[in-house]
C-alpha cells in the first residue's frame, strides 16, 4: 500500500513536468500555425502565379525543415552525464560532512581527492569547485542545474524554450536553431511583404488576408528576437565562452580569473562546436566525441592544455 504523502508527491513531480512542456507546446502551435497560413493561406490560395508558387513552397519546406531539425536535436538530446570518477567515494564525502565547521580541512578532503583529475577551474577563493547535491568534484565549465537537478558538462543556461539545458551535447543544434528559426523569420517576412502592403491598399480579400498580416507581424517580433540572441551566441561561439562565463569569468588555479581561458584563437573556437568536418558544420548532426570520458577542452596559451573528463 503506496503512502499518501509518496503518492501526493509522485502527482506533483509529474504534474510540474508536464507543466515544463507548455513553452514547447506554444512554440510548435506557433510553428504549425504559420505552417498552415504561409503554405495554405499564402502559396496555394493567394499567390497566383505558378512558378512563384514553387519557388515560394520548396524554399519554405527547406527553411521549415532545417529549423525543425535543429529544434527537436536541442530538445530531445540528452545532457550528458559526469564520469564517475569525479564523484566521491561514500567514506570521503561522510569525511567531508564531518568537517562542516572547517572550510580548510573540507578543502583539503576535495583537494586530495581531486589531485588524479584533470581539473583547473577553482572557486573565486581559489578552492575546489564542489557539488554537495550530486556529491561530486565539478569537471572544468561544469555547473550544478537546479531545474535538471544535475551537474550539466559546460553549462551555458537552462532554456524554458526547449525544456532542456544548452550544454557540452547540444550547443551545436542550439546556436543552429536560432540561426534557422531566422533565416525562417526573414523568409516569411520577404516573402509576404507584397501580400502584407497589398492588403493595406485594399487590394487584398478575404479571410486569408488576415493570416497573411498576422503571419508578416509574427515574423518580425520573432526575428528580432532572434536577431539578437543568435548574434550574441555567435559572439560566444567564436570567444569559445558560455553564458555563465561571460556573466562570471572562469577562475583557474594559479592564475585568477580570465574570460579568455578557454580562447584557442576565432576559428578553433568555431570547430570546437561546429567540429573539423566543414560539410557537417551547418547540419544538425553531432559532430563532437560521443565518449564524454575522452573529451578535451584545450585552454589558452597562458594555461597547460588538459582532459577535462
Amino acid at each position: 500500500m503506496a503512502v499518501p504523502g509518496t503518492e501526493r508527491k509522485g502527482s506533483c513531480f509529474w504534474c510540474l513536468k508536464a507543466v515544463k512542456w507548455i513553452p514547447v507546446l506554444f512554440i510548435i502551435t506557433i510553428v504549425a500555425w504559420s505552417y498552415y497560413a504561409y503554405v495554405i493561406q499564402l502559396c496555394l490560395i493567394t499567390v497566383e502565379n505558378t512558378i512563384a508558387q514553387i519557388f515560394y513552397f520548396i524554399f519554405f519546406h527547406l527553411f521549415f525543415f532545417m529549423f525543425c531539425w535543429s529544434y527537436a536535436q536541442t530538445i530531445f538530446t540528452d545532457i550528458g552525464r559526469v564520469p564517475n570518477n569525479f564523484r566521491l567515494a561514500e567514506a570521503d564525502f561522510e569525511a567531508y560532512l564531518h568537517h562542516n565547521d572547517s572550510l580548510e580541512l573540507q578543502n583539503r578532503i576535495l583537494e586530495n581527492c581531486s589531485k588524479n583529475l584533470p581539473v583547473t577551474n577553482v572557486t573565486i577563493g581559489g578552492t575546489v569547485r564542489f557539488c554537495d547535491k550530486c556529491k561530486m568534484i565539478k569537471p572544468d565549465r561544469t555547473h550544478h542545474c537546479s531545474v535538471c537537478g544535475e551537474c550539466v558538462l559546460k553549462m551555458d543556461h537552462h532554456c524554458p524554450w526547449i525544456n532542456n539545458c544548452v550544454c557540452f551535447t547540444n550547443y551545436k543544434f542550439f546556436v543552429l536553431f536560432l540561426g534557422y528559426a531566422l533565416l525562417y523569420c526573414i523568409y516569411i517576412c520577404l516573402t509576404s511583404l507584397p501580400y502584407f502592403i497589398a492588403f493595406w491598399k485594399g487590394d487584398l480579400q478575404g479571410m486569408g488576408s488576415f493570416h497573411i498580416l498576422f503571419l508578416f507581424f509574427v515574423a518580425i517580433m520573432f526575428g528580432v528576437s532572434l536577431m539578437s540572441l543568435f548574434g550574441y551566441h555567435c559572439y560566444l561561439v567564436l570567444e569559445n565562452r558560455t553564458t555563465l562565463e561571460a556573466f562570471r569569468p572562469p577562475s583557474f588555479r594559479g592564475v585568477g580569473a580570465d574570460k579568455y581561458g578557454f580562447h584557442l584563437g576565432r576559428f578553433k573556437n568555431f570547430k570546437e562546436v561546429f567540429g573539423e568536418d566543414a560539410k557537417t558544420w551547418f547540419l544538425p548532426v553531432s559532430t563532437s566525441r560521443s565518449d564524454l570520458e575522452s573529451e578535451t577542452s584545450k585552454l589558452n596559451p597562458g594555461h597547460t592544455e588538459i582532459s577535462i573528463l
